[in-house]
């Protein structure tokens, strides 16, 4: 299975955008599957469905950081390096998305909604473009990590 099925099927399990993205990377990650899941649960729908930052994008963040984040109260060219990395990886998502923000891939006009997620249903399932968005963001990470072997 490929990274883009994993996290894919992540979510259609019901975990968050997020916690796909984190999950389908866990065995290149130095930390258990349910601290990763706990870790990145506050981010799905936007960062706790206030639709902000996309939960995937977040997710690829995470992952970064693991492979290739700074430990210390960095500054100057390592906190740069790494700032830098993290957006070029929002550069590509964007390239693809036109937006790395929940609200304006769902073409919703509420900014900060409801905090009780929708059901997962075959419906929900058929309006929202989650899956494939956070199918893109796995492989988006997975030819950066090709590129950039940690």
């Amino acid at each position: 299975m490929t990274r883009r099925e994993m996290a894919m099927n992540n979510f259609m399990k019901g975990y968050n955008c997020s916690q796909s993205i984190v999950l389908a990377f866990a065995d290149m990650l130095p930390i258990d599957e349910k601290t990763l899941s706990k870790m990145s649960s506050s981010f799905g729908g936007g960062m706790g469905r206030l639709r902000e930052v996309c939960g995937s994008v977040t997710g690829i963040f995470m992952v970064a950081g693991f492979l290739y984040g700074y430990e210390g109260p960095e500054t100057g060219q390592v906190k740069a390096d790494h700032y830098a990395r993290i957006q070029e990886l929002a550069r590509r998502f964007e390239e693809k998305h036109g937006t790395i923000v929940c609200r304006e891939m769902l073409g919703l006009s509420v900014k900060h909604d409801v905090p009780v997620p929708e059901a997962r249903t075959n419906e929900y399932y058929k309006k929202r473009p989650c899956p494939e968005i956070i199918g893109d963001a796995a492989e988006i990470l997975e030819q950066y990590v090709k590129e950039n072997p940690v």
